[in-house]
């Protein structure tokens, strides 16, 4: 049973690797944008990945589907982000704080996170609902290399 959850929690951290890398390639992903934008928001969508692309007016390209983790890149007029679906709450919340080391801004709803700049999430926040959360990254610069970072599980993705 250990090992089972193991692979599975390598299959999930190295998903969340594959988004992140998609969102440094999409985007700036830097934080430092304040989490309330002021503005009122529905109520929080909820939906598959296609469902939640169709209310952002995205038509996405899907990257990542797997079990766990289903993810696209979406380019709308607002700008380019990364949506991704989970399947369960926990999986989500694993992954946002994994992906909290590498700064950015998130939009964040019931199993379904929007990743990129934070006008573009400012933006779908207002089609999509949800909560904005910013994060600084733990580590200096904006290498896109990787490096050495403790607690990670060493996954690279191609």
């Amino acid at each position: 049973m250990a090992e089972q959850l193991n692979r599975r929690r390598g299959r999930a951290h190295g998903a969340a690797a594959a988004v992140l890398t998609g969102c440094a390639l999409l985007t700036a992903c830097t934080g430092g944008a304040d989490g309330d934008t002021g503005t009122t928001a529905p109520p929080a969508a909820r939906g598959t990945l296609e469902q939640l692309a169709a209310k952002a007016d995205c038509e996405p390209n899907v990257q990542t589907d797997a079990e766990e983790i289903r993810q696209a890149n979406c380019t709308t007029k607002d700008g380019r982000y990364v949506l991704a679906t989970f399947a369960t709450d926990r999986g989500q919340r694993e992954w946002i704080n994994e992906a909290n080391d590498y700064g950015g801004s998130y939009l964040v709803g019931r199993k379904w996170v929007a990743v990129g700049d934070p006008d573009v999430v400012a933006a779908l926040r207002g089609r999509l609902g949800g909560t904005v959360e910013t994060a600084s990254p733990h580590h200096s610069g904006n290498s896109g290399g990787g490096g050495s970072e403790d607690g990670h599980s060493g996954h690279h993705g191609s």
